[in-house]
């Protein structure tokens, strides 16, 4: 899910808007990249200056080298990520050795394994970089406490989980009912920079094609 992120070029500062664009709040951009995070909350809530130091405190920046793995299966899931900067793929590794990419995550989206996160089970998928990246990562205590006793978290919680909801069922849809051509096409009409940051093969993988298939609809699509 992506949300309108405004800034100010004259004071190098982020115009943080609230909910009902009462009053602003601004925090210097120099400061911490925490300021995408809080602004992108609060597109969808509103919350007091002590709100957002509490929500700020919570939270643990991790830069994240290009391939590198923030979660492998079989371990417990610790956090869940916010992607503040960069792009992350969460993907299985079949019996016979071959990836399926179940999810890209890109700027002001979140990304984990949700059920080991949840659950404090040992995990199913891979969450590794495909950028440098940094994100913004959360206990499952933290999330809880703050869930429990800031309503305005609450309430921005569940429009993220309803939204995570809504699209693995579009996913899905799309995936039982629509031909491989019809996915690709969806897939860059929904998401039209992210084929360029992409690796070909992991697009193919999502789809559920092969690379060499991709390139055949790459060059269907792109040459009319």
């Amino acid at each position: 899910m992506l949300f309108f992120l405004g800034t100010s070029k004259e004071n190098d500062y982020f115009y943080l808007p609230t909910a009902n664009a009462q009053h602003t709040l601004t925090f210097n951009i120099l400061k911490s990249m925490i300021n995408i995070l809080l602004s992108h909350i609060l597109t969808k809530t509103e919350l007091s200056s002590e709100e957002l130091k509490t929500i700020s405190d919570s939270f643990i920046e991790i830069p994240v080298k290009k391939r590198e793995f923030l979660l492998k299966p079989g371990k417990v899931s610790q956090y869940e990520y916010f992607i503040a900067k960069g792009c992350i793929r969460s993907f299985v590794i079949d019996e016979k050795g071959n990836e399926h990419n179940n999810r890209f995550g890109i700027e002001e989206s979140w990304i984990g394994d949700i059920l080991s996160y949840y659950n404090q089970t040992p995990a199913s998928y891979h969450i590794q970089a495909l950028e440098d990246s940094v994100v913004f990562a959360i206990k499952l205590d933290q999330m809880n406490l703050l869930m429990d006793t800031m309503p305005a978290f609450e309430h921005y919680s569940r429009i993220k989980f309803q939204y995570g909801v809504l699209s693995l069922q579009l996913r899905l849809t799309e995936k039982l009912s629509l031909s491989a051509e019809k996915r690709f096409l969806e897939f860059i009409k929904r998401y039209p920079h992210l084929e360029q940051r992409i690796p070909q093969k992991h697009i193919a993988s999502y789809l559920g094609i092969t690379p060499e298939f991709l390139s055949l609809l790459r060059k269907k699509t792109f040459n009319k």
